[in-house]
């Protein structure tokens, strides 16, 4: 296969830390050069018959070399690989979703170090989602594996899928926040706090938390040659690693925490829609959805997903955005048992949605630098932000406008202020304080920011639908 005109390159921010290789985009394109020893590994590698499993399973994600390597570039070799509809932050996911993501981490190690190879590195951010279904990214990360030395990701695995599983799971507290503050997880001797007294005996927490950070503590002014020496001498082997292995496995599926109800896991049921109004809105965003064509469907406040099922109907993917992470994961567990692989869902506050992180506040691109689409469902979400979030009306189309590309359609639902979903919030606020929450004004701000092509009133008639030409 020729390889692509090397102008137009734009390196990955989040694709530095392995100085070995290095992702770049060009247009479309994903590609990685190698330096001459990930070079040879990838060699061993794609001539392996584990390696050719994984991609056959779509465990990993889709890569070939690019021949002839050309002299301009400074890499040995060139891979291309599939590209992943959406790329997404491990505090974007729900528990079942980081579950996953650890168990295909583990199984593709098993499955390195049984051929010989292992894996670099351990971090959440390999892994990425087609649709409900997680794929392993990282394929520079394979190297031949050696006896005597200990997994090189350990640590990452810990901090970033490990670590946030053991605090849900125990404790009950949301694991987002966690990962969201550090791009680098979270620190053994933070666990080490919230895991004292008695807790530390919870499955998993001495093992992998306090005998951890010991160790750590004690090998911390020795070298990494000199700590892999002591465990060659140890007899630190291979089975040894793969009984590792097998044992974090069998302990992260121990950890299948469920959250329980919340206030809106079963808003479908005790909200104002009719039968009448639930009918009239699915036609009218499934008229909307095929009316743009294939692409990418945003929808914001998806719920228990109704409304991004009917877009998957036509759509190549949709981005399904939830507050609730226990709505997420009931979703999300739904849509894997479906076998889905259009819809991702994701947990994000929209009045509050993923910034920059990492090096450079780039490493991790803000959500709004990712999520751009085709079609941007925005239902029942409107009079959350501007009544209940106290965001200008004015500021929220801002924000829808601008996550629709040029020409796509903005599908926006406005609850009028005699709607009961509004009287209960404004009912909240001071009186007075939301003079412009009406609907002309709502209109008016609507046609400033592109060109409406339909329009609905539901027959409750408390509730309009609008389609938008953004732009248009």
């Amino acid at each position: 296969m020729a390889f692509p005109d090397t102008t137009g390159l734009r390196a990955e921010p989040g694709s530095f830390r392995d100085p070995g290789n290095r992702v770049f985009h060009r247009g479309g394109e994903v590609l990685r050069g190698l330096d001459e020893r990930s070079a040879r590994d990838w060699c061993a590698l794609a001539a392996s018959d584990f390696f050719r499993d994984l991609l056959a399973t779509g465990q990993v994600c889709g890569t070939e070399e690019l021949f002839p390597t050309p002299v301009d570039v400074p890499w040995a070799a060139v891979l291309r690989h599939e590209r992943i509809p959406f790329v997404s932050h491990p505090y974007e996911w729900s528990y079942g979703m980081l579950r996953d993501a650890a168990l295909l981490h583990l199984e593709v190690l098993r499955a390195a170090l049984a051929a010989g190879f292992t894996t670099k590195d351990g971090s959440a951010y390999n892994v990425q989602w087609r649709g409900a279904r997680p794929v392993f990214i990282d394929v520079g990360s394979f190297e031949a594996a050696r006896d005597g030395e200990p997994w090189a990701g350990y640590r990452q695995f810990c901090q970033t899928l490990l670590y946030p599983l053991l605090i849900q799971a125990h404790l009950g507290l949301d694991f987002q926040p966690f990962l969201r503050a550090r791009v680098d997880g979270i620190e053994p001797d933070q666990m080490r706090r919230l895991f004292g007294g008695a807790r530390r005996w919870r499955t998993g927490v001495l093992t992998h938390v306090h005998l951890h950070g010991a160790v750590q503590d004690r090998t911390a002014g020795d070298s990494t040659s000199t700590v892999r020496a002591q465990l060659r001498a140890a007899g630190y082997s291979r089975e040894l690693a793969l009984a590792t292995v097998r044992g974090l496995t069998k302990l992260v599926r121990r950890l299948d925490h469920r959250p329980g109800d919340s206030h809106w896991s079963d808003y479908q049921r005790t909200c104002a829609y009719s039968v009448p109004d639930r009918q009239a809105k699915e036609h009218f965003v499934d008229r909307a959805v095929a009316a743009t064509g294939p692409g990418r469907v945003l929808d914001l406040g998806a719920n228990d997903g109704r409304y991004a099922r009917i877009a998957a109907r036509h759509a190549d993917h949709v981005v399904a955005v939830e507050q609730d992470p226990a709505v997420v994961d009931a979703l999300y567990r739904a849509l894997r048992d479906e076998g889905e692989g259009r819809v991702l869902p994701l947990v994000m506050d929209l009045a509050d949605p993923s910034p920059g992180g990492g090096w450079r506040g780039v490493e991790r691109a803000a959500f709004a630098d990712r999520a751009r689409a085709d079609v941007v469902l925005a239902l029942a979400v409107v009079h959350h932000l501007a009544i209940g979030r106290n965001v200008p009306l004015p500021e929220v189309l801002d924000h829808l406008a601008a996550l629709t590309v040029a020409g796509g359609s903005l599908v926006v639902e406005f609850v009028h202020p005699e709607d009961p979903m509004a009287r209960r919030l404004l009912a909240n606020k001071p009186d007075g304080l939301f003079p412009d929450y009406r609907r002309e004004a709502f209109e008016s701000l609507l046609a400033a920011r592109g060109r409406v092509v339909g329009r609905t009133e539901l027959p409750s008639g408390t509730r309009t639908l609008y389609q938008v030409v953004v732009g248009g």
